[in-house]
């Protein structure tokens, strides 16, 4: 221990002092005892450098001028000197500890301090947040008192131009006021004279109750009325025939009439034709054979299409009442067939066909106000060289269907792959009727520039029904213009002519002979023998009223053709079909 103490205490010993030659040993040994300084002093340091203050001193003490310096010789003092200065330094080092245990419990002291300094931060950090928040909300505070304020000035604004405006309306209350009481007197007056009208409007409701009564009443006459109309038209019909022939003759070219053809004036149904014959020995002198027709009616070249028109009109008529009409006509080419069914543009020349379409829509429009809606539906064909065509066909010539008569269950002819177009009024059928003009085979023969060289059929089907009566009709209105009869060495056909020429007057012959078979009450009659008859089968032996023209021209070269259509007109003239009964349910 004692070396130790030497040890640590050389350490501390001035390098001034001069250690005796023999104490080498002592003075290596010092290097140990370092440490042990350097950790007192490291742990006095925080104390603020207080060991240097002590060690200052007694090194003074050891080394300075005011103590004896010993020998060289001297350890023992030396040493009792060391003892000294480590009681010296053992005592400081004491109350060094005691100063850093003093400290450490002053650190623990703080540090406890500092975590409730912490907290208390915190603590004041959240009560800071609640304030900015309670800021923030104070802010929206006080923008919405700012805008409640602003709303304030303007309620303020608006309670002063209500008030300006009450005060107005104060006034006006009392003018109204006034006009009230005014208007009060005035009511008292306008409900008296209430009472008296509607007293008088009691007596009118019955006054009108009456008259409804009274109109239903002549309703009911009127539609009694109509369908008597129709019954005693209908017979009236009948008794002048189910089928009538009119005889018409064309003017010459230069007007007039030519010598051959007599016409009685007193006499509107008779029309005589004579002829001069030469005596084949020379002695005796010329003679006059006379052939002499009667027919509904003769119309002379004078008479106008408006003439024509009035003896077919109640026929017309009758497709309205529910009956199937058929009119057509016959005649040689160039007799005036085309010109009677169709005529001219203008008005006075315009033809059957165009009068009875006109005459249909017109009569429709009037039965409207009885009750009776029409629908009407037209189709045009012509039967060329025996074979169908629709005249009504717009499309490409290369994709023309083809068309078949068929009989329906019901006894009815159609016509398959036709067109069937809707019409509501006259300008729709004339429209119609001047396309088929345009599609219609005509060529130019020896004695027609234009002449029609097939048969065309325009069918108008009506359906008519009167929905307050529970009464519904329905009928076809045909109109035929047959193909002209002539003879090869009048008319000069040659080629695709005469081929036509042949197929007209085949299917003319076999109309012939069909009228033959129904004027002898034949039981059976060859409507098949040709398209014409098999399309008209329901018009000449059917449920039809049935009107024929034969048309006739004046030149005496046609004297011959004008006497065989004569004769076969004389022939339709005295057949007799059934009687037509209406199409009514």
């Amino acid at each position: 221990m004692k070396y130790c103490n030497i040890l640590f205490l050389s350490h501390f010993v001035p390098h001034t002092a001069k250690p005796a030659r023999g104490m080498g040993a002592a003075t290596v040994a010092v290097g140990p005892s370092r440490g042990v300084l350097k950790q007192s002093v490291a742990s006095t340091a925080a104390k603020g450098g207080n060991i240097r203050q002590s060690v200052a001193p007694a090194a003074t003490k050891a080394g300075g001028g005011g103590t004896t310096k010993r020998h060289a010789w001297d350890l023992k003092g030396k040493v009792s000197d060391m003892e000294g200065k480590v009681r010296n330094y053992q005592t400081k080092f004491k109350s060094v500890n005691q100063e850093n245990e003093a400290l450490r419990d002053t650190m623990v002291q703080r540090q406890s301090k500092m975590v409730e300094m912490e907290k208390e931060l915190k603590k004041q950090k959240s009560q800071i947040s609640e304030y900015e928040e309670e800021l923030q909300a104070l802010s929206g505070v006080r923008e919405e008192l700012e805008k409640v304020s602003s709303d304030k000035s303007t309620l303020q604004k608006e309670l002063s131009n209500l008030e300006g405006k009450y005060k107005v309306m104060e006034t006006l209350r009392d003018s109204q006021e006034t006009e009230l009481q005014t208007l009060k007197m005035k009511l008292s007056v306008q409900e008296s004279t209430l009472a008296r009208v509607q007293g008088t409007l009691r007596d009118t409701e019955e006054e009108v109750r009456s008259l409804k009564e009274t109109v239903a009443q002549q309703e009911d006459e009127l539609h009694a009325g109509e369908m008597e109309r129709r019954r005693l038209h209908n017979t009236i019909q009948e008794l002048k025939g189910n089928i009538r022939v009119f005889c018409r003759v064309r003017p010459l070219v230069d007007g007039g009439l030519s010598k051959h053809i007599q016409l009685p004036a007193s006499d509107v149904k008779t029309i005589t034709l004579a002829k001069t014959e030469e005596s084949h020995t020379g002695k005796t002198a010329e003679t006059q054979k006379n052939y002499i027709f009667s027919f509904d009616r003769v119309f002379g070249p004078m008479a106008s299409q408006q003439e024509v028109f009035e003896e077919i009109s109640l026929l017309v008529q009758s497709a309205l009442d529910g009956y199937n009409v058929c009119c057509f006509a016959y005649g040689q080419t160039g007799s005036g067939k085309t010109y009677t069914m169709e005529g001219a543009e203008y008005d006075q020349a315009r033809g059957v066909i165009p009068r009875a379409v006109q005459q249909i829509f017109r009569a429709a429009e009037k039965l409207a106000t009885q009750g009776w809606e029409f629908t009407f539906t037209a189709s045009f064909v012509e039967i060329y060289n025996e074979s169908l065509r629709d005249l009504l066909y717009t499309g490409k010539a290369s994709k023309r269907p083809e068309h078949e008569i068929r009989k329906s269950t019901n006894n009815e002819v159609t016509i398959t792959n036709l067109t069937y177009e809707k019409v509501s009024n006259e300008d729709q059928v004339l429209g119609l009727i001047a396309l088929a003009n345009q599609n219609r085979s005509t060529a130019q023969t020896a004695q027609n520039d234009r002449s029609s060289r097939s048969h065309s059929v325009f069918q108008l089907d009506i359906e008519g029904v009167n929905v307050g009566r529970d009464v519904k009709c329905k009928s076809t209105l045909c109109l035929v213009d047959l193909a002209g009869s002539e003879r090869m060495l009048k008319s000069q056909s040659q080629g695709e002519r005469f081929k036509e020429m042949t197929a007209i007057n085949g299917s003319l012959s076999n109309l012939g002979i069909v009228i033959s078979a129904l004027a002898n009450k034949e039981s059976y009659v060859p409507y098949r023998n040709s398209k014409l008859t098999y399309l008209l089968q329901s018009c000449l032996g059917g449920n039809s009223k049935t009107l024929m023209f034969v048309n006739i021209a004046p030149e005496s070269d046609s004297f011959g053709e004008t006497l065989n259509s004569l004769r076969f007109a004389s022939k339709v003239n005295d057949c007799v079909i059934g009687t037509a009964s209406a199409n009514r349910k």
